[in-house]
């Protein structure tokens, strides 16, 4: 990637008893100009002497994204067709199937339904892949396949799609699809209430004020937050939920960047629903961005224990840029801090390893902050719980299994094996479990661990130079030792693993509100934060 030259200044020296400044000054607009000469020539010239037809829209979307990336992951380009998913991820509106999907190779998963939308009606069930969308294979179409079934509400989608190894058809009718921020609340107990926020559009306040208001009145007085699993959203929503247990004119965030106008203190802005009311947080590896904020912010405040793992570090501010021809950019601008002061951010993008991997920071090397009332807390990335459960954190085989779609490949099988099983929550025996291995040998699937995908690498290379044979004995003994340590670490974590697969069966006959539910009573933080709420001093020992 081209790198800018920055402004060169030539300290003073000291001649004759005068001071003379000698100042080589090169504009960054001229090397910008010139690299941008550069790259244009290059463009043209190879779009015109390549031996074969190029896609002159396609190169240029390519060679854009690549270059953003080794900036960041957040920095962005966003082609017309890409604009449409990110306005959807701020408003949590769009109309469509209703139902998280993935590609994989020449399908589309189904992954989840959402209830009562079009593809739930339809009939489609997680583990379905779709082949064709009206007359368009899948395999020859090799762009955003999710395009194809979007559209005018009412408007009729033809799928293909296979279960169970039998080809079936479908027909959708697209709907608006309203993904809430808050998808579920519920008093668990007499006096403690529930709240899910999952996403951070601009919905997230309405539904939080609705959801805390309708408990109370419903007779809580303590609340449980659940930000598991919530990647952030927009920063004045994450400002406002905050503000809805925190006084009027309170600090919440701050923004730092190289940019001057970019430096901003965000404070709340209107009067709260409950400054008393106890509150418990609950946050895991893959809570970020603004689940960091309102979890470190109402930490800093004293306002609510915070109870999980340390959450993911994602404290990069982005903003969105519109350019021609209907594209966006999103650009990281600044940092996020903390009312202690404390950085949110976990990897330093500036700073990579041998790997081209950004450095985390060690943590010898966190610094301490102090809260309103003079608690200790500490950066290094992410937010660290006033009380961390183990249950949170997630095995790295857990990881693995969660990657390559072992869990809910099983559950798909699973599922189908046993269709009548309702509203029942069934218990995960050791059979399961070595039904559940089984299953994983049986079709085959990688762990794809960094020291398997490093031997798969190293046979490749020895293939290509024609040696393989001679390390092919060694090769599958590695290999054997391999597979041997990860069914070790199955056992070893068979605990997590049966609770990642009973979740993933609820959600399939009850969907994600019936797993909701099922938490409320049976989810280790859920129990804890309860047991915490419910004791006032322990609750106020931790706080002050």
């Amino acid at each position: 990637m081209f790198k800018y030259l920055k402004k060169r200044y030539v300290i003073p020296v000291l001649a004759s008893g005068f001071f003379f400044v000698a100042v080589s000054f090169k504009s960054d607009f001229f090397e910008i100009a010139k690299q941008i000469e550069i790259f244009t020539t290059l463009f043209k010239t190879v779009n015109t002497n390549y031996v074969d037809e190029v896609n002159p829209a396609e190169l240029m979307d390519k060679a854009i994204k690549s270059m953003l990336a080794d900036l960041d992951p957040y920095t962005n380009y966003f082609n017309e067709y890409d604009v449409v998913k990110f306005k959807i991820n701020n408003t949590g509106e769009y109309t469509g199937i209703g139902a998280m999907i993935t590609r994989k190779e020449d399908k589309l998963i189904i992954k989840e339904p959402y209830k009562g939308y079009p593809a739930d009606k339809a009939g489609l069930k997680a583990g379905d892949a779709i082949v064709q969308i009206g007359d368009v294979l899948l395999s020859d179409f090799k762009e955003d396949a999710s395009q194809l079934m979007k559209g005018a509400k009412n408007t009729k989608v033809e799928v293909k799609y296979i279960r169970q190894g039998k080809t079936l058809t479908a027909q959708i009718i697209l709907d608006e699809v309203d993904i809430k921020a808050v998808p579920y609340f519920a008093k668990i107990d007499d006096k403690t209430g529930y709240i899910v926020l999952s996403a951070f559009n601009r919905k997230t306040t309405q539904e939080m004020k609705e959801a805390l208001e309708a408990l109370k009145a419903d007779g809580a007085e303590r609340i449980i937050l659940d930000l598991r699993g919530n990647p952030g959203g927009l920063l004045n929503e994450a400002v406002n939920v905050c503000n809805l247990f925190v006084p009027k004119n309170e600090v919440i965030v701050t923004t730092k960047s190289k940019n001057e106008k970019y430096n901003n203190v965000y404070k709340t802005t209107r009067e709260p629903v409950d400054l008393e009311i106890p509150l418990a947080i609950i946050v895991d590896g893959k809570s970020a961005s603004a689940s960091e904020i309102v979890s470190g912010a109402l930490q800093d405040l004293d306002r609510a224990v915070v109870i999980g793992s340390r959450s993911f570090g994602k404290g990069l501010v982005q903003r969105p840029f519109d350019m021609t021809y209907g594209t966006q950019v999103k650009v990281t601008i600044s940092r996020y801090y903390t009312p202690s002061g404390r950085c949110i951010q976990a990897l330093d993008y500036s700073k990579k390893d041998k790997d081209g991997k950004a450095i985390k920071t060690d943590a010898s090397k966190y610094n301490a902050f102090k809260t309103k009332k003079g608690r200790t807390v500490y950066d290094g990335g992410g937010i660290l719980p006033d009380i961390e459960l183990d249950e949170t954190k997630t095995s790295t085989i857990a990881q693995a299994l969660q990657k390559n779609d072992g869990i809910f490949n099983y559950v798909t099988y699973y599922y189908y094996k046993n269709p009548n099983l309702g509203d029942k929550i069934p218990t995960i025996t050791d059979a399961d479990f070595a039904d559940f291995k089984a299953f994983l040998k049986r079709e085959n699937i990688s762990f794809d661990t960094e020291t398997e995908v490093a031997l798969k690498t190293t046979l490749e290379k020895a293939q290509k130079e024609k040696i393989d044979e001679t390390i092919s004995a060694q090769y599958e003994q590695l290999m054997a030792a391999i597979k041997k340590s990860e069914e070790v670490l199955l056992d070893k974590n068979q605990k997590e693993i049966k609770k990642l697969i009973l979740d993933e069966i609820i959600k399939r006959y009850q969907y994600k509100e019936g797993l909701y539910k099922y938490y409320t009573k049976n989810n280790a933080e859920i129990i804890k934060a309860t047991s915490i709420l419910a004791n006032s001093s322990e609750y106020n020992k931790i706080l002050n």
